[in-house]
């Protein structure tokens, strides 16, 4: 092993001078940053236009509930017919027109009213104007049989269960999802690292291969130190450049914000638009101290611990998934023959992300979510939607965290010496695309 130093160095150096490893490092912060800004600054402009809404209100319901907010402003059009009203709204720009009938009951104006416009309505509009109708309805029914608004807010209240701990610690409803998610955050960084970055071993032997300088090498290296060496150094290339993209990319993410004057914020408006097309269901969004219970529960995970250990399955996911990138590296003749080999690989990367999110989030403690966790190739993105939840009493058991840690180490092992074998035969053929059954030929070897 007196050469894996020197291997791992000439790797290392060999990718961090690369030029486009160079332009790249520097310029895909840029890029990234630029789209967010990008996206917030058209989100941004897009939410400063205020939309115009004209209402032809024939009925005596409605006086007062259509008002002008920052957003919609309602023009109220009196003694002209439906068509003239129509005109008017397209002649002048408007983003569309209530017309509200003026015979029968409510519930008859209601069905017969029509929200026109010129092109398909918006979807916000809309669901303010469903709102107020169905407000309008409820009164009317509960008046009919006799219950007040205010007796009917009383019965309408939904009732939630309180949880706790049997040390009197209180849960909250559904922190158990939002722990999983932080995890599975975690481990969805780790499955992008894996993919982007392991595809560098691959084509680092690929292009050894096709220049024959892999057969003046490997007369003085083992095939073990080599491919060791080289999953290493290219792993730390890309670690360099990951940690250089992530602290510049936060630097300008902070500048380009206070140049341009953008509100983080305005990058949720995708979520909330989300809540409107799914209703306002009543009692379906938190109240703002009940939000703040939430918050208050994210910064009490143990961010610490889920670092620490974030690194620990990160490294160690990488290196097995890299050292199977050189195999296949070393048993192909260029690029385009890795197709085949590819899938199988990001198969069991794509099954801990679904599985590992279903599982986790209706029971982290059950035997899927267990299984998955310490099964290596699934284990680092699922351990560590887990962890969130602590580790021992309530959370994962000491015994788990250390099976699945020893696991990936005895895998990553495993694999390399198998991937060597490989190694040492695919390295030198050319010319030739191995099919499945030739690689466990060349494993018996």
């Amino acid at each position: 092993m007196s050469k894996l130093p020197l291997i791992i160095k000439r790797e290392y150096l060999a990718k961090v001078r690369n030029k486009s490893f160079v332009i790249m490092t520097f310029l895909s912060p840029i890029l990234m940053v630029g789209m967010v800004v990008l996206i917030a600054y058209l989100t941004k402009l897009n939410d400063n236009e205020k939309r115009i809404i004209s209402v032809l209100n024939e009925s005596n319901y409605f006086k007062a509930d259509f008002i002008t907010d920052e957003s919609t402003a309602y023009v109220n059009f009196e003694n002209i017919s439906l068509d003239a009203a129509k005109d008017s709204t397209a002649n002048l720009g408007y983003s569309g027109l209530l017309h509200i009938p003026g015979d029968g009951d409510l519930e008859m104006i209601a069905e017969r009213s029509y929200f026109y416009s010129k092109k398909a309505a918006n979807t916000s509009v809309i669901s303010t104007i469903e709102n107020i109708f169905q407000e309008q309805l409820r009164q009317q029914k509960l008046k009919k049989m006799g219950v007040s608004s205010h007796d009917f807010a009383q019965i309408a209240d939904r009732f939630e269960i309180r949880t706790s701990t049997f040390a009197g610690e209180e849960n909250l409803k559904g922190i158990n999802e939002l722990k999983a998610a932080v995890g599975g955050a975690f481990g969805y960084l780790i499955m992008m690292f894996i993919i982007i970055y392991g595809g560098f071993v691959m084509r680092s032997v690929i292009e050894e291969k096709t220049s024959r300088i892999i057969e003046v090498i490997i007369s003085s290296v083992k095939p073990f130190q080599l491919m060791l060496g080289k999953i290493i150094g290219t792993s730390l290339a890309g670690i360099t450049q990951f940690a250089i993209w992530i602290v510049s990319a936060s630097l300008l993410s902070l500048v380009a914000f206070a140049v341009f004057g953008i509100d983080p914020d305005t990058l949720n408006q995708g979520a909330e638009m989300t809540s409107v097309m799914g209703g306002n269901m009543e009692g379906s969004v938190p109240s703002p101290s009940r939000a703040m219970e939430y918050v208050q529960e994210i910064w009490r995970l143990p961010w610490l611990m889920l670092i620490i250990f974030f690194l620990v399955y990160f490294i160690l996911g990488y290196l097995i998934y890299s050292s199977i990138y050189a195999a296949i590296g070393a048993a192909v003749d260029n690029e385009t023959d890795t197709q085949q080999f590819i899938f199988p690989i990001i198969l069991p990367l794509m099954l801990a992300i679904y599985v590992g999110f279903f599982s986790v989030f209706n029971n982290p403690h059950g035997p899927i979510a267990v299984g998955f966790s310490l099964f290596p190739l699934t284990s680092p993105i699922v351990m560590l939607m887990r962890l969130p939840g602590g580790i021992g009493e309530g959370g994962v058991p000491i015994w788990q965290l250390l099976t699945s840690i020893a696991l990936l180490i005895a895998t990553f092992i495993g694999i390399v010496w198998l991937a060597a074998k490989i190694y040492r035969i695919g390295i030198l053929m050319y010319g030739k695309k191995p099919s499945y059954k030739e690689l466990f030929k060349w494993l018996r070897y």
